[in-house]
């Protein structure tokens, strides 16, 4: 996957979960799509986002 970070032991990227949860799509849609997806991979996924950003600065919702 060009060094993307995936979900352990498929080829599903991080940003693919991602971005589906962002579009709007449910937990339960995105598995759907993806089922060698387990819940708990939805959840790294994001828990992998949350690492990702700096908790330096407050989130400020426009």
């Amino acid at each position: 996957m060009a060094g993307a970070p995936v979900v352990r032991g498929t080829r599903v990227t991080a940003a693919a979960v991602l971005g589906q949860l962002a579009a709007g799509s449910t937990v339960d849609e995105l598995l759907a799509d993806y089922p060698s997806l387990a819940r708990e991979d939805v959840y790294a996924a994001l828990a992998f986002a949350a690492r990702a950003v700096p908790q330096e600065r407050p989130f400020v919702a426009a």
